[in-house]
C-alpha cells in the first residue's frame, strides 16, 4: 500500500514522543510528570456514582442524539448563557468527542486545502498539527513578550484566503488569558473581515478572575462569526470520557454534525451522562479543584524564581512557559536531560512554536508540596 505524504510528512504526537524517553532514564527516584494536561486527580463521586448507575442501565451503551443528549445541551447552554451573562440558545450548541474533535470538525467545515488559519504563536500544537494533515495552512501571528496577541498585527495577515482566526484562552501552553477587550476587538475583527473567529476555551474555568472570560454571547447575532469551543476533560477530571462542545451557528452546527456522523457517529453517552451530573451536582468539587491548581500556580511560580537559570516567562491554568538557561543547547536536548538524568517529564516548546526560542511547557496542576519542593531540587540540579 501507499501512504500519503500528507500525513508521513507531519509530526508524531509530542506527547507521544515524550513518554518514550522514560526507557532511557537512569535513575529509580519517582518521576516527576509534568508533561501532560489531563488530571491525574479522580473526578466529583457525585459523578462516579452517577455514571456507574448508568452502565448498569439498559440505556447504557447505546447511541445519542447526535446533538447530544438533550439534558446536557440544555443544561450546558444554560451554564455558558450564566457564565457569560449572555445568550445561548440550545440550538447553538454541539456537543463531541472531546474539543480537540470539535476544533478538527469544525475548521474541517470551515476551509478547503489550501485555506489559511491564523495561529498566535505559541499555538497549541494539536491545531497545528490538524491544519498541516488537512493541507490547510496555518498562519503563525507572532506575540509580544505578554503573548497577548495583537488584532492590528492579526489584520494584517488576514488574506482572501483566510477562514479563521484561532485563540486559546487560557492558552495552552502559555497560561495566558486574553483579556475580554483583546478578544472583542479580534471579534469586531472577524466581522469587518468576514472570517470566523474560533476561541478555544478549554480552561475556561481555570482563570483568575469568575467575571465572564468576554461578552461575546450578549452580542445579538454573535453566532455569525464566533465559534466557542469547549472541553469537560479538565473541569470535571474526566480527559478519558472524551466529552467537549461546539457553541456556534444552527448552519454551523448543522454542517459539522455531517462530520460528526463519519468520525463518531455522536459523542459517546457515559461520558454526556458524567457531564450531565458534573454540571448539575459537582459545583462544590469544581469549585474546591480550581482553588487547589490556583494555589499549585503560586507554589510554582515561588519554584520556578529558584536560583538555577530557568526563567519563568509566564503561568496560569494548568501550564508554566519557560526558558531554559543553555543557549548553545537545543531544546529537545534538554528536554531529554531533564527526564533521562533528573527525573522530570516535560514538553519541548518547539512542540508549540516553529523555531527554538529555549522554551519548555510545564504542567503543573497535578504536583503537590512535596513535588514542588523535590521540582526545585532537580532544576537545580541542571545548573
Amino acid at each position: 500500500m501507499r501512504l500519503i505524504g500528507r500525513t508521513l510528512n507531519q509530526i508524531h504526537s509530542p506527547i507521544g514522543a515524550a513518554h518514550a524517553l522514560l526507557g532511557e532514564r537512569t535513575n529509580d527516584r519517582a518521576l516527576l510528570d509534568l508533561s501532560q494536561a489531563a488530571p491525574s486527580y479522580p473526578t466529583a463521586p457525585e459523578i462516579a456514582d452517577h455514571i456507574a448507575a448508568v452502565a448498569r442501565s439498559a440505556d447504557g451503551g447505546r447511541y445519542c442524539p447526535q446533538q447530544g443528549l438533550p439534558e446536557l445541551v440544555d443544561v450546558f447552554a444554560a451554564e455558558l448563557s450564566a457564565d457569560y451573562r449572555g445568550e445561548v440558545d440550545p440550538r447553538q450548541v454541539l456537543i463531541t468527542a472531546g474539543c480537540n474533535q470539535a476544533f478538527c470538525l469544525t475548521v474541517s467545515a470551515l476551509a478547503n486545502p489550501g485555506d489559511e488559519i491564523i495561529l498566535p504563536l505559541p499555538y497549541y500544537f494539536n491545531h497545528d498539527m490538524w491544519l498541516r494533515l488537512e493541507g490547510m495552512n496555518p498562519v503563525h501571528l507572532p506575540t509580544g513578550p505578554d503573548l497577548v496577541p495583537d488584532v492590528t498585527e492579526a489584520a494584517r495577515l488576514i488574506t482572501d484566503r483566510t477562514r479563521a482566526i484561532v485563540l486559546v484562552t487560557p492558552g495552552n501552553p502559555s497560561g495566558v488569558t486574553v483579556p475580554p477587550a483583546i478578544i472583542h476587538a479580534f471579534a469586531d475583527l472577524a466581522a469587518d473581515r468576514n472570517v470566523a473567529l474560533i476561541v478555544d476555551e478549554t480552561y475556561r474555568s481555570f482563570r483568575s478572575t469568575t467575571e465572564p472570560a468576554h461578552d461575546l454571547f450578549a452580542r445579538p447575532g454573535w453566532d455569525d462569526h464566533v465559534i466557542s469551543l469547549h472541553s469537560f476533560s479538565k473541569d470535571l477530571a474526566i480527559p478519558g470520557y472524551r466529552v467537549g462542545a461546539v457553541a456556534g451557528g444552527p448552519g454551523l452546527v448543522a454542517e459539522v454534525m455531517k462530520l460528526l456522523d463519519c468520525v463518531a457517529i455522536c459523542a459517546p453517552r457515559i461520558g454526556q451522562e458524567a457531564v450531565i451530573a458534573g454540571l448539575s451536582r459537582a459545583g462544590d468539587w469544581r469549585r474546591a479543584q480550581v482553588a487547589r491548581i490556583a494555589a499549585a500556580q503560586k507554589i510554582f511560580e515561588e519554584t520556578a524564581a529558584q536560583p538555577g537559570g530557568f526563567e519563568l516567562i509566564t503561568a496560569g491554568a494548568f501550564f508554566g512557559w519557560v526558558r531554559h538557561p543553555f543557549e548553545g543547547e537545543s531544546t529537545e536536548s534538554v528536554v531529554r536531560r531533564l527526564v533521562v538524568d533528573h527525573d522530570v517529564l516535560t514538553i519541548p516548546g518547539t512542540a508549540f512554536t516553529p523555531t527554538d526560542e529555549r522554551f519548555i511547557r510545564f504542567s503543573f496542576a497535578n504536583l503537590d508540596s512535596d513535588d514542588f519542593a523535590e521540582l526545585g531540587l532537580r532544576l537545580g540540579e541542571m545548573s
